[in-house]
């Protein structure tokens, strides 16, 4: 299941993926939020949480995934991954430089953090 998270700064997205996330996830939740976005910004914010209790994406999940960073690739200013999961972890540490943008992985107790670091003005 996706989510968004509200509260955030203007021009951020957030999102909280929990259990199994599937295509209609996506399909319903944050493909539409982030076009709508990105139809009022030239760039974008994206703070991404992974709770505890996420147990995968399905082959269609990461298909859309794929599919909408493609269609927005140099649109992104910072990403902020936060999870505890381990293959999660490790795929953004060793993937993370083909990001096209401010990207940072923070553990879920450093969630208030990537808030912060999400919300700051550019340097």
């Amino acid at each position: 299941m996706i989510e968004q998270i509200e509260g955030l700064p203007a021009g951020t997205l957030g999102f909280r993926a929990s259990g199994q996330v599937t295509a209609a996830d996506y399909e319903r939740v944050l493909v539409p939020d982030v076009e709508a976005a990105f139809a009022l910004n030239r760039k974008l914010r994206l703070l991404y949480l992974v709770d505890a209790d996420f147990t995968g994406f399905d082959p269609g999940a990461m298909w859309d995934d794929a599919k909408l960073g493609m269609r927005h690739f140099s649109g992104w200013d910072r990403v902020a991954l936060v999870t505890d999961v381990p293959w999660l972890r490790m795929t953004a540490t060793a993937m993370g430089f083909v990001i096209p943008a401010e990207f940072r992985l923070f553990g879920l107790a450093e969630l208030t953090a990537a808030k912060a670091w999400i919300g700051e003005a550019a340097a």
